[in-house]
């Protein structure tokens, strides 16, 4: 397909799918819109809908392919290779994620890790020595660097996002508490945990 003609929210419900149909057990050759919905707590006719921006429609009384549509979900996301990523900003939570096994599973690979602090510069994490934030620019340049994750202090965030931008990283997933601003043609996820919080607090206050 054509990029762009998928809408965001079905993009964004893609790798549910793949997730759920992951944790199934491979005897488990099939899968019905009404399981996948259930397993993601969506609506059959929503799922439905959204595998058919794939090209995929199913048979009725039998469902999907289970390999067939895994594999149709990992075309659209461009999962076939592993991308390669950084994480800029090594505290408690950049840290934490370099120490992360699951990245590789799930099609990427850290191949770097950055920070500002001449105490935290040489340390290592998984394998990876902890560069200066300073030699980003020689680090990407040429390099099949394609995403970058920043877990910077907020008031580091725009400052590390506009370098990034600078060294052509087109892709940054943010998990500063902080929203940053980048220009056209780059895409930037933002994930701040303390509103994921936040938005729970609504739903538990209500369940009070």
């Amino acid at each position: 397909m054509k990029q762009g003609t998928i809408p965001k929210a079905t993009v964004a419900r893609l790798p549910l799918y793949l997730q759920c149909m992951q944790s199934m057990a491979p005897t488990e050759t099939t899968v019905s819109s009404e399981t996948l919905a259930r397993m993601a707590n969506l609506n059959p006719a929503n799922v439905r809908k959204d595998l058919s921006f794939l090209g995929s429609h199913g048979v009725r009384g039998v469902g999907y392919d289970r390999l067939h549509l895994c594999m149709q979900i990992k075309l659209e996301l461009g999962l076939i290779e592993a991308w390669q990523v950084i994480i800029v900003g090594v505290g408690n939570l950049g840290s934490a994620l370099a120490n992360y096994g699951g990245f590789e599973a799930a099609g990427f690979d850290v191949v770097g890790l950055y920070d500002a602090d001449p105490e935290k510069i040489g340390m290592e994490f998984h394998g990876h020595m902890v560069r200066p934030v300073s030699a980003l620019a020689s680090d990407i340049a040429g390099s099949p660097i394609a995403m970058a994750i920043i877990t910077t202090p907020a008031l580091a965030a725009q400052e590390i996002a506009d370098t990034l931008v600078d060294c052509g990283i087109r892709s940054i997933l943010n998990f500063a508490p902080a929203v940053i601003q980048t220009p056209p043609g780059v895409e930037c996820r933002h994930v701040d945990l303390a509103t994921e919080l936040q938005i729970l607090s609504y739903y538990q206050a209500r369940q009070a």
